[in-house]
């Protein structure tokens, strides 16, 4: 707030953050050093000034890894806050394992992320990657991994009308 003569004048910060939806699914190859080109694509879809850097971990539910542009790592992170209490014994476990492993990666001059080795040993890529974008992250999964998924279309179906059910005519908030 800043008084100007008789006029009171507020300033007010708006936070216009949201989470990036990554669109696309790319067969990515690593180089001898476990360097991979991040999709042109994914990049020309982050916004802001900070798009260069990351941070990788393994999956919780998955055998992949999952990459978060910096912005949407640190919205992690608040949400976490908002819910964990260090100082109760089962949440101090959980926050060991969730931060196990993971790293910060920065893409290089050429539009390369360097991801750890011990990375990529946990979840089994050899030569060749997919980067498949979700809502705030990317995953990664060694290509014969990720070609093994299958869900069946009337499984899917049926996941859709559980999950998605009264939400079709919802508006946003």
């Amino acid at each position: 707030m800043v008084e100007s003569g008789q006029k009171i004048v507020i300033f007010t910060l708006i936070n216009t953050f949201s989470m990036i939806t990554f669109i696309g699914e790319y067969t990515c190859k690593l180089d001898t050093k476990g360097r991979v080109i991040l999709p042109s694509a994914f990049k020309k879809q982050m916004t802001g000034n900070n798009q260069e850097r990351f941070v990788i971990k393994k999956d919780i539910f998955e055998k992949c890894l999952v990459l978060f542009p910096f912005d949407e790592w640190e919205r992690q992170n608040r949400i976490l806050r908002k819910k964990i209490n260090p100082y109760k014994k089962e949440h101090n476990k959980f926050l060991r394992q969730f931060f196990k492993g993971m790293a910060e990666v920065v893409l290089d001059s050429n539009n390369r992320l360097l991801i750890p080795k011990r990375l990529l040993d946990e979840v089994e890529v050899e030569k060749e990657v997919i980067m498949a974008g979700q809502y705030g992250k990317i995953e990664i999964w060694a290509k014969n991994l990720y070609e093994k998924i299958e869900v069946g279309d009337d499984e899917f179906a049926g996941m859709a009308e559980n999950i998605m059910e009264g939400l079709v005519d919802e508006t946003d908030e």
